[in-house]
């Protein structure tokens, strides 16, 4: 029978009668949650309602402050700004989304081969891991803009391939953990081979670090998405994004300052909010902080 290591949160936390009591009582996890929740919502609603069209210019009612008909102004070209952050955190959201995903599914298969194999295996994998990490995501997606030319498909690679390194470490530290337990050594014992204990005993023991990790990488993905979009790098235009929202405000910091801070708070607001988050699962979700709760 499968238990779960003193060390390694698992997935079967989620389950237990008392998680969800502890985190309705779990400051970081509630404020994060919220955070999230607004931020999804946000891209929700964009795909079936804007309070004017963001891509519609106006040059005539450009730079307008907050009022009824526009509630956060309009920018340099008469657009709405609510419309521009609403639509905004759709890219955002793309971006985190594949980019993390990119990691989590390259970068678990890579740690978790590192830990059934050892030997050379684990080393090349690691030293591989090593090598990526020399790599930022921005220079990463520098180079890529040289070769391919910009755009969010390249951003959404370069911060994917950014992201597998964390994930392969992380999940081959955990996976390690998993298979010096009795329970593995058991199974070993009843003839079950490598890929057998690795999806049956040691992925469903280190799946509640993945999660608490991909909230992370989530919220570092999408810093990355508006560093390159401020750049010039990431989402282009016509399409919006809180990155690029930034660049093209930077230039009217003294004539309309809000259009900077607008953007600035979406983005600060959402990371903060997935950093919270998963600051409160990893709380929650580690067996010796429940305990002591």
């Amino acid at each position: 029978m499968s238990a779960v290591p003193s060390t390694v949160p698992s997935a079967a936390a989620f389950k237990v009668p008392g998680f969800w009591r502890r985190a309705l009582h779990h400051r970081s996890f509630v404020i994060g949650g919220v955070l999230t929740l607004l931020l999804v919502l946000a891209a929700a609603v964009s795909l079936v309602w804007t309070p004017w069209s963001p891509y519609e210019m106006n040059m005539a009612d450009k730079l307008k402050p907050p009022t009824g008909a526009h509630w956060l102004g309009t920018d340099t070209f008469g657009r709405d700004v609510a419309s521009l952050l609403l639509v905004g955190a759709r890219a955002s959201i793309l971006v985190g989304v594949i980019a993390v995903g990119i990691g989590l599914v390259v970068g678990t298969a890579l740690g978790l081969l590192a830990a059934a194999r050892r030997g050379w295996v684990e080393e090349a994998i690691m030293r591989f891991a090593d090598f990526s990490m020399a790599f930022p995501a921005i220079l990463s997606a520098i180079m890529m803009t040289a070769v391919f030319g910009a755009g969010i498909v390249n951003a959404i690679i370069a911060i994917g391939i950014y992201n597998i390194p964390t994930f392969a470490r992380i999940t081959r530290a955990s996976a390690n953990a998993i298979w010096s337990r009795e329970y593995v050594a058991a199974a070993r014992a009843c003839g079950k081979g490598a890929f057998a204990i690795t999806m049956q005993h040691v992925l469903p023991n280190i799946s509640a670090v993945l999660i608490v990790q991909s909230t992370i990488r989530f919220a570092i993905a999408i810093l990355a998405e508006a560093a390159l979009s401020y750049l010039g790098l990431g989402t282009q235009p016509p399409q919006p994004s809180w990155g690029r929202m930034l660049s093209e405000a930077q230039t009217m910091m003294f004539q309309a300052p809000l259009l900077a801070v607008f953007p600035g708070m979406a983005i600060a607001l959402a990371v903060l909010g997935l950093n919270l988050l998963g600051d409160g699962l990893r709380d929650l979700l580690d067996p010796r902080l429940a305990r002591a709760r």
